[in-house]
């Protein structure tokens, strides 16, 4: 028979030091065994929620609705404003919106409410906002430069008079209905009629900073559009008093709406400021047009003219009127093109008068919109905001499109008063029969009627714009006042949720923080990927009292996995039957190799093959308490210290078993150099002679080489990592064994897996098994034997 041992081994699994796998049943495994720590995350969560349910104000969700008018559509009303071009552009809502935000409506909010001076009352531990239920209430008649924060405690003396603390420590005296001067300047507390002052002991004056106090309300007010198809805006704001926030919605959409009428108003004023203007200009001009006629009419005696005469004047004035106002457009389109050709001018576009162009009217219809939106978006936002940037190009291409327009328009304007000027000269040459007199008459006449028409023509639209100055038109209307709602919980069921997922987060941390900083070996998947060595057999935890060899076979999930340790290791050894030797040593004590070794020789025996333990731990010997055999019987050491013979070292467990035992003898302090004697040799050849397998208990290799020198007389070692116990300063040391060769054939056996402790492992299931066991017992009748 060939007795060579085979190169076949168990493969290792292919991964790397960093590979890690989550085994999640484990973990929920190792959760549950730990319930105690879960009901205390539990409890931590339950009284976090009722503490936030405690400390957390209720607030009012308070809403009001606006109505945005769309004033182009409004054609009717500003019909007799329309050639003036007097603010014809349409609504957008998104930039009535950004107006509703802005910090300087919010800021005027802020102070015509008087919100950065708040009168509070301790409750407990903090101080609540008082606000309609106050006592009195604080009125600042002069604010000192800077709005300081602070406070001021109120103590009551009587009805008439109380003490202001400051925080200094210090107290100053004051009366109600009286100005009162204090650091944070002059203010007068006036008692409110019908409301008692008492419960209202612990009161303070609180004062905040206006500038921080708009930004909390800017972000508090939410403005939306519930419906894209509708001119319609939402405005909500959370507050714990309800009140104070029904006057904060209600005094924006005010500070709004005069907003919006100021901007009109400033837009009306200046068109009425340039008609003025022409008119005060264009009466002097008529003066003098009719002081000529006056003149001329005395000077030269005429009183009629001639039929002919008549005619020549009606086409003369005619093509004179129609001149006129080919100039006055001439003159308007030059005021555009000026205003077109300054750099950076914003203003508004001047108006339009007499020249009806549908390119034209849209352009500046347009220039001014963008123009508009510009104005609006500095009320809240700073003329160096990035979003300028394409306002500004839209502006300059309509500024570019309107000059080619204006071009255009001036050219044909132009073509047209030549054309028309050419007229004249004809008109003027049939004129020129007509007497000396009658022509200047005529020329005359013709100046002041032209003049005339004009400024009736300005008069009347003047008028127009004085109405609309004076027009009480809204650009928008409340649909719904501001209303509160009922009182909640901000966020509670967040909150809820949140202090859940905390009671569960707090002992998962604890346990996976634990598992991870612990510093023993607790995973499969850890030894996997930190040895890359393979792992011949997983055996659950055991107590050595019980153990299966002692007290007779029984249901125990260790016997299954014993067995399936023996085939493997069979398999190990190949083709080789008789004389294997198998060294089985750890790092460190309680490891359970000596279990592992008593075990795995009875599992052996019980095939049938002749099995001897050979205990050679010579400093801390457990196999005859496991075995429950005599300790103090002849064993290695008196074999090797040459005074006996193997047959007298040799304990048998009963006839039929198969099993023998070799302890370790007597106690000595040299083992090493006793294991380096000629003697160890020779009682290893003496042991593959006589029995099948040869099972070593070694010393702990970390602390003693014994296992070096017997690894050199071993077909196969088997190395016992225990989970929990094995610690991972141990993966170096036992890595560099297999890499270096020093263990034969090395293979990692995980013993004293606890799966609901670490919440890795087995579950064992009997329902496989007989319900029947005879009890077999290689170590029977042990007690009656010793």
């Amino acid at each position: 028979m060939d007795t060579r041992l085979t190169s076949f081994s168990i493969p290792a699994v292919p991964v790397t030091e960093k590979a890690q796998t989550t085994d999640l049943r484990g973990f929920f495994t190792n959760f549950l065994y730990h319930w105690p720590l879960v009901l205390i995350g539990l409890l931590i969560a339950v009284l976090f929620f009722v503490g936030y349910v405690k400390l957390s104000k209720p607030v009012h969700e308070v809403k009001a609705t606006l109505g945005i008018s769309d004033e182009k559509k409004n054609t009717d009303r500003h019909s007799a404003l329309k050639e003036i071009d007097l603010s014809n552009s349409s609504t957008i809502i998104e930039n009535e919106m950004a107006v509703l935000q802005s910090k300087t409506l919010m800021t005027q909010v802020v102070r015509d409410l008087q919100l950065w001076v708040v009168l509070q009352q301790k409750d407990h531990f903090f101080y609540e906002d008082l606000y309609t239920s106050a006592p009195f209430t604080v009125e600042m008649l002069k604010t000192v430069k800077g709005n300081p924060e602070g406070h001021l405690d109120i103590q009551l003396l009587n009805k008439d008079a109380f003490t202001l603390t400051k925080e200094d420590g210090s107290v100053q005296k004051g009366v109600f209905n009286s100005a009162l001067t204090t650091e944070f300047g002059i203010l007068m507390l006036k008692p409110k009629v019908g409301v008692s002052p008492a419960g209202h002991e612990s009161l303070r004056i609180a004062f905040k900073d206006p500038n921080k106090l708009a930004l909390y309300y800017q972000e508090a007010v939410e403005v939306t559009m519930p419906n894209k198809l509708a001119n319609i805006i939402s405005l909500s704001l959370k507050d714990p008093i309800a009140e104070r926030g029904e006057d904060v919605l209600g005094r924006l959409i005010i500070n709004y709406q005069l907003a919006g009428k100021i901007s009109k108003d400033v837009e009306s004023k200046r068109t009425l400021d340039f008609l003025n203007e022409r008119l005060a200009s264009l009466t002097t001009e008529l003066t003098d047009a009719e002081k000529g006629i006056e003149t001329f009419r005395v000077s030269s005696g005429v009183t009629d003219l001639s039929s002919e005469s008549k005619i020549g004047l009606e086409n003369m004035q005619a093509n004179d009127a129609r001149l006129n106002e080919i100039r006055v457009q001439l003159s308007a389109i030059e005021g555009i093109e000026r205003f077109v050709k300054a750099p950076r001018n914003y203003n508004k576009v001047p108006a339009t008068m007499g020249i009806v162009d549908p390119s034209l009217s849209s352009l500046t219809e347009k220039l001014s919109d963008l123009q508009l939106q510009r104005e609006r978006m500095l009320a809240t936002t700073p003329e160096t905001n990035p979003d300028f940037e394409p306002l500004n190009r839209q502006i300059a291409a309509t500024s570019m499109a309107l000059k080619d327009n204006i071009r255009n328009i001036k050219a044909s304007l132009q073509a047209t008063a030549s054309k028309m000027q050419s007229f004249g000269s004809g008109y003027q040459s049939t004129i020129k029969n007509i007497p000396t007199q009658e022509r200047q008459y005529i020329s005359i006449k013709r100046q002041q009627a032209i003049k005339e028409n004009l400024y009736t023509y300005l008069l009347q639209k003047r008028e127009e714009v004085a109405v609309s100055y004076t027009s009480t038109l809204a650009g928008s209307q409340v649909i719904d006042q501001p209303f509160s709602g009922p009182a909640k919980i901000p966020q509670k069921p967040l909150a809820f949720a949140a202090a859940l997922l905390l009671g569960l987060l707090i002992p998962a941390g604890i346990l996976f923080g634990r598992g991870t900083l612990k510093p023993t070996l607790t995973d499969l998947q850890q030894m996997k990927a930190v040895f890359g060595i393979p792992v011949l057999a997983e055996l659950p935890y055991a107590e050595a009292k019980d153990s299966v060899m002692i007290n007779g076979y029984r249901l125990s999930p260790i016997i299954d996995h014993l067995r399936a340790l023996r085939i493997k290791l069979g398999m190990l050894y190949g083709n080789k039957s008789r004389g294997r030797v198998t060294l089985i040593t750890s790092s460190v004590p309680n490891e359970g190799k000596s279990f592992l070794s008593s075990n795995l020789a009875g599992s052996v025996a019980m095939t049938g093959r002749k099995t001897v333990i050979v205990e050679m731990d010579m400093r801390k010997p457990k196999i005859a308490e496991i075995i429950n055999i005599s300790p103090t019987h002849a064993g290695v050491s008196d074999f090797l210290e040459g005074s006996l013979r193997l047959v007298d070292i040799v304990q048998t467990i009963g006839l039929e078993t198969n099993l023998d035992v070799i302890t370790s003898g007597s106690a000595i302090r040299n083992s090493a150099e006793l294991l380096e004697s000629p003697r160890l040799q020779e009682l290893i050849s003496q042991l593959t002679e006589v029995y099948d397998d040869i099972i070593i208990d070694s010393p702990p290799l970390h602390l003693l080489p014994d296992a070096l020198v017997l690894s050199q007389f071993a077909d196969v070692t088997l190395y016992v990592v225990r989970q929990g116990v094995t610690g991972r300063e141990e993966v170096r040391f036992i890595k560099e064994l297999h890499m270096q060769g020093q263990l034969k054939n090395m293979s990692l056996v995980f013993n004293g897996i606890q799966r609901s402790k670490y919440g890795y492992g087995y579950d064992y299931d009997h329902s496989y098994d007989y319900t029947e066991q005879k009890k077999l017992s290689v170590f029977s009748n042990l007690s009656d034997r010793f």
